[in-house]
């Protein structure tokens, strides 16, 4: 059996079952949902958010699979992966030096690690840092390509 006769078939089965949970809650009705979540019972609508779950862990394997062994194939696809894995991996160590953490209040009366918030902070420098970047790097296109003509 080949890998699009297996792929449709997974398709139907899966369209088949959020079908089936789709029909079961639309039968039950709001208020019986609604009144059965008050008592902690979630059953119908719990059945659908794990079929969601299924599919997105197959969709994020699937891609992950076929994106490695696309890299895998091609050397110079493979070592530019690497540099730009590299590349992030030092803006990161970057983000986190310049980061400092202090054990902060909750509004729930717990507190944040000071480790907790040197990574919240990183976080928050990163995307700062790769906004620069990113901004930077299309000026400088933009730029390069008025002064070629």
């Amino acid at each position: 059996m080949n890998y699009q006769k297996l792929t449709n078939y997974l398709v139907v089965v899966l369209g088949l079952l959020g079908l089936g949970f789709l029909l079961a809650i639309l039968f039950q009705g709001d208020d019986t949902i609604e009144m059965n979540a008050l008592q902690g019972d979630f059953g119908s609508v719990s059945y659908i958010i794990y079929l969601a779950q299924v599919v997105l862990a197959i969709t994020v394997l699937l891609s992950l699979g076929f994106s490695l062994k696309n890299l895998a194939s091609d050397k110079q696809k493979m070592i530019g992966s690497l540099k730009a894995i590299g590349a992030f991996l030092v803006v990161l160590v970057v983000a986190y030096l310049f980061s400092s953490g202090e054990e902060t209040p909750l509004q729930d009366g717990e507190f944040l690690s000071a480790s907790g918030a040197r990574w919240v902070e990183t976080g928050i420098r990163m995307f700062y840092f790769l906004t620069v970047i990113a901004v930077g790097a299309m000026g400088f296109g933009s730029v390069r390509k008025l002064i070629k003509k």
